[in-house]
This record gives C-alpha cells, structure tokens and sequence, in this order.
C-alpha cells in the first residue's frame, strides 16, 4: 500500500527532470539581419509554467556576428548577478561593465583579471533558421 501511495508522488515530483528538452525550447530573437560586430541588446519573451501558474518572462541577450559565427552573451554579470551592459562605462570602452561592483568582460564574455567576477559571461546556445536568431539555454563557458 505504501508504494502505491508514495510511487505516484515521487513520479509528479520529479516529473520535470524526466521531460526531454524540445526544438520549442529555443526562442527567436532576432533577424540575422539586424546583428553587426558589436554586442546589441535584444530582448525575448516566452511563457514559463510553473506548476499550474503561467507567466511571460522577458530575457535579454547580448548579440553580435563575426564571421559567420554569431555570439548570444547573458547579460548577467556572474560576480553577484547584476546587469551588465556594452560599454556601459566610458573609462573601458569595447567591454562590457557591471556598475554595481565594477566587474569587466571582453567582447566575447570572457572576465577581465582583477575584477570581482571569477568566470565569464554565460553563452546562449545559439541556432539559425531561416534567417532568424534562436537561443536556447545560457550555460557557462569553463
């Protein structure tokens, strides 16, 4: 009887971890088109279900083309989280700043030696189709 009782619980529990991931997880974001060699801010939205509630959450992704290699950064400064922002401060021109705490990134994310964070900017998982920017899940890049 007990593991008629817990074995259900258990299963609605971790019944999220278990979903595989879809082609519906990334999200476009912008036209191919509109992208140049510096870092542009582009804002997305999607639903987000969270148990029996759905929102609209609104992201942001730094985007830029070199080449044919296109680069989605998350603007989240990965010291304590704040928002960091393309040449946000006119002493470190072509980085990105966080002015909370003083935190530098190079163009391509990557923390500059002597500032509060340890790690580099989070990359978006980027795709191309039909001309239109998707990005999927930002993951660190060690």
């Amino acid at each position: 009887m007990a593991a008629g009782i817990i074995l259900p619980m258990a299963r609605f529990a971790i019944d999220p971890v278990l979903q595989a991931e879809s082609e519906g997880d990334m999200k476009a974001v912008a036209s191919v088109d509109d992208l140049t060699d510096q870092p542009q801010r582009f804002d997305f939205s999607y639903d987000q279900v969270d148990a029996w509630v759905t929102s609209e959450v609104t992201e942001t992704a730094w985007i830029y083309q070199e080449g044919d290699e296109i680069t989605a950064l998350s603007p989240t400064c990965t010291h304590l989280g704040c928002t960091v922002g393309w040449e946000a401060n006119q002493d470190h021109p072509n980085q990105f700043f966080c002015p909370c705490h003083g935190g530098r990134f190079q163009k391509d994310g990557t923390n500059i030696e002597g500032t509060p964070p340890t790690e580099p900017l989070h990359k978006y998982e980027v795709e191309v189709r039909q001309g239109t920017v998707y990005v999927g899940k930002a993951e660190s890049q060690l």
